[in-house]
């Protein structure tokens, strides 16, 4: 059974420092003369994100064990709402989450996630 994002954790990222990117599911190939050769390289590619969210210390505490324990070092998929479409959304995570201590107990935390076709 997949995982879900845990509820207790915000749905909406900072708006500032959310970025999408569409896959480059794109093949390139020279020709001797005129333009590349183009090609799709699969029938569906992976989508890039990144969102940050502020997270108090219980909450960095959980999503460490959602990260770690249900999604085994960040190796399983998830689900989550899609920030900007609201569909929900099967994702992992492309690189562990990254904290920066605000004041007040609070860290920053960045996410790089891919979406999955």
């Amino acid at each position: 059974m997949t995982a879900q994002w845990p509820s207790a954790l915000p749905e909406s990222p900072l708006t500032e420092a959310y970025a999408e990117a569409l896959p480059d599911n794109i093949i390139r190939s020279s020709t001797d003369q005129g333009p590349a050769k183009l090609r799709r390289r699969t029938t569906a590619g992976v989508r890039h994100l990144q969102l940050a969210y502020i997270l108090s210390a219980a909450q960095t505490e959980l999503l460490d064990g959602f990260y770690l324990e249900d999604l085994q070092s960040g190796s399983l998929p998830f689900l989550q709402s899609h920030p900007r479409t609201g569909e929900e959304k099967s994702m992992r995570f492309k690189s562990p989450p990254d904290y920066t201590s605000l004041n007040g107990g609070y860290f920053r935390v960045t996410l790089e996630l891919e979406i999955l076709p």
